[in-house]
């Protein structure tokens, strides 16, 4: 039986596991390089269904779903942030969606359940609302690499120190705490900023040439293999940045300057990535859910969304979630984090 005692208990102990991957600052980085890259199109689509004209209107939503995974209606969502690769690092790295990835759901399960969400032309303007404020943050999490990674509890219980500080873990020293240093703050115009930092990098500068990679894998009609792409590639950089050279080696002494000199490219590159990428994801959406209601076939489209089956609604079943077409599930931890 499930009490209102356990359910407590559980989400207290999800909440330890890491507060906003990325952090704050990080998701707000993610969301305004989106903006930049959304067509015209897309983004006039996106601020309607958000209800907000803003020149953040990405930014302003883009950590909605660690506050949502807090409350009590928002506690099933807590899994979909992560999923954990049951591998064994610095040895080996990788992704195995159907090892990995249970019945509870997982990110990749999730993004792959409100890709489907935000486009379908029979749900609430609540729900589509909701979808899109998932896959503003979850993009952006997939791209964090102890997010896709089971060791230590996704690295929440690697106990390190940091810029003078001991009561640490390496979890959250990737999501905030390096970022911040960086940036020099956690505010939107900080974000903002950092942002436009790494557009110039991606357009003309040192991620020009790679950029086209960052989507080369990305397919809305298979949400559940570009977003494994997405978390094997942030995955192996476990091994080969976060810890090469094992657990033991980063809780020896600080890990600034030398450590923090090592990985923030590899920090940047990966905001980078998560902003492109979910540019490239809404304009892939929007094309090919939203825009061919909009044309002379808007009527047979509608009628074709209407003899199909409603998809799950907010809080979807287990066994929906195991369905491809909704994204699977994921094996994760019954104790869970801050991410």
């Amino acid at each position: 039986m499930y009490s209102v005692t356990t359910s407590s208990l559980l989400v207290g102990l999800v909440a330890l596991h890491g507060a906003n991957a990325w952090g704050t600052l990080g998701h707000a980085t993610v969301a305004y390089i989106a903006q930049n890259y959304l067509n015209d199109a897309t983004a006039t689509w996106a601020k309607g269904v958000l209800s907000d004209t803003s020149t953040s209107y990405l930014a302003n939503v883009a950590s909605w779903a660690d506050t949502y995974r807090s409350t009590t209606a928002g506690a099933f969502s807590a899994p979909y942030h992560y999923i954990d690769a049951n591998d064994s690092p610095p040895t080996t790295c990788n992704v195995d969606y159907n090892r990995d990835c249970t019945s509870s759901g997982c990110s990749i399960s999730a993004i792959s359940n409100y890709t489907q969400r935000v486009g379908d032309g029979r749900l609430s303007a609540a729900n589509k609302a909701e979808a899109l404020k998932f896959l503003v943050h979850l993009l952006g999490d997939i791209t964090q690499p102890l997010h896709d990674e089971a060791l230590a509890t996704g690295g929440n219980d690697i106990k390190v120190t940091f810029d003078g500080y001991t009561n640490d873990n390496l979890h959250s020293d990737w999501d905030t705490y390096i970022p911040q240093k960086k940036a020099g703050g956690s505010s939107l115009t900080v974000a903002q900023s950092w942002a436009k930092t790494l557009i110039t990098a991606i357009d003309s500068g040192t991620y020009k040439s790679a950029k086209a990679s960052w989507v080369a894998s990305s397919n809305i009609n298979d949400a559940v293999s570009s977003a494994t792409a997405w978390a094997s590639d942030a995955n192996k950089l476990v091994c080969s940045v976060v810890m090469p050279n094992g657990v033991a080696a980063l809780q020896k002494g600080d890990l600034y300057p030398t450590y923090y000199n090592s990985v923030i490219p590899t920090v940047e590159l990966q905001i980078a990535k998560g902003g492109y990428r979910l540019a490239d994801w809404l304009n892939k959406v929007y094309a090919a859910k939203i825009a061919k209601r909009e044309v002379d076939g808007v009527l047979v489209s509608r009628m074709a969304e209407e003899a199909a089956p409603l998809p799950p609604a907010n809080r979807p079943s287990k066994a929906e979630l195991a369905r491809e077409v909704y994204g699977g599930g994921c094996g994760c931890d019954k104790h869970r984090r801050e991410e």
